[in-house]
């Protein structure tokens, strides 16, 4: 683990070169990430991970003109990126024919997740690099998205099997849960998993945004039924909480009694504040002993919907 430095960059760079790992932060969770453009290097951050191999990466670059020699950018896209890039915003595009990419990266389709972080950190790692970086969330396949630093070396304790070099260290992430993914492959843009860019907010600039269901298929990272898991089994909608469980609270939970361990997303019933705690309260809820982990209710509106989304993955059956 090295703090975010101008020689650790260097580093970081060199590392990426190898066609080894490094886990960076950027404003979302901590990435994973390798040369995309490396067969070797994507296929160790799936072997890191675990990772079933139909489920695709994201890509990182710096800005939209890193962007240009790996994607079909339509005017759709181009807007966005005018809004929301740098920021915590994936588009799947059509991959160029002759993008300098591994194959890996999209796990056998003619499409490709793009996203420019907005993190200095990921930023710099990205200027210093030269390369587009495939990143996914820096834990294992399933796992609780890592927040920290901490995070990510309680998932590979011993590298990743010595895939993982480098740990750049910056403290924890500002918003905690993944980045929208919006697919701009069709006539209608279709959102593939919520993130703290709203649908709303996609549809200010594009118009009417369909959802994905079940039909759509894999067709992101974050799309699987089972997905950013404690091993506990999660209980939503919790209005009591047995004595063996740990309580998730959100808003005002006074009334709540009993339950083993608490901890709440926000007291005061924020949620951009209940996003960034998410990940984190979660790991330290799932401790051996318990039953599992109730959830109390979490508004669906904003970036409820982003919450809820997670929290349903982290239930659903396993």
């Amino acid at each position: 683990m090295a703090t975010a430095s101008p020689a650790t960059f260097t580093q970081a760079a060199q590392v990426l070169a190898d066609g080894h790992l490094v886990a960076f932060p950027t404003e979302t969770v901590y990435g994973l990430g390798g040369d995309a453009g490396s067969d070797q290097a994507v296929a160790a951050i799936f072997a890191a991970k675990g990772r079933p191999n139909f489920n695709p990466l994201i890509v990182h670059v710096l800005d939209e003109a890193a962007a240009e020699p790996l994607v079909h950018l339509d005017e759709r896209a181009r807007r966005l990126i005018e809004f929301y890039w740098p920021g915590p915003l994936t588009l799947v595009l059509p991959r160029r024919a002759d993008a300098p990419l591994s194959l890996l990266v999209s796990a056998g389709m003619d499409t490709v997740a793009v996203r420019s972080p907005a993190h200095p950190v990921a930023r710099a790692l990205l200027a210093a690099s030269g390369r587009p970086v495939a990143a996914p969330s820096a834990n294992r396949s399933g796992h609780v998205s890592p927040t920290s630093p901490l995070h990510v070396a309680e998932e590979f304790p011993e590298g990743g099997g010595a895939r993982l070099k480098l740990i750049v260290a910056a403290g924890r992430c500002g918003i905690g849960v993944e980045s929208t993914v919006l697919d701009l492959t069709g006539p209608v843009p279709l959102l593939l998993r919520p993130g703290s860019v709203t649908k709303e907010e996609l549809e200010s600039v594009l118009g009417p945004v369909d959802v994905a269901g079940a039909k759509d298929g894999i067709k992101a990272p974050g799309m699987m039924t089972s997905h950013y898991a404690p091993g506990l089994p999660v209980r939503l909608g919790a209005t009591s909480v047995a004595e063996d469980e740990a309580l998730l609270a959100f808003g005002p939970d006074a009334f709540l009694r009993g339950g083993a361990m608490r901890m709440n997303l926000s007291p005061k019933g924020d949620l951009a504040e209940a996003a960034s705690n998410l990940f984190a309260m979660l790991r330290a809820l799932d401790r051996p002993g318990l039953s599992g982990i109730a959830v109390m209710p979490v508004p669906e509106q904003g970036l409820g919907a982003a919450i809820n989304d997670r929290l349903r993955r982290a239930a659903a059956p396993r």
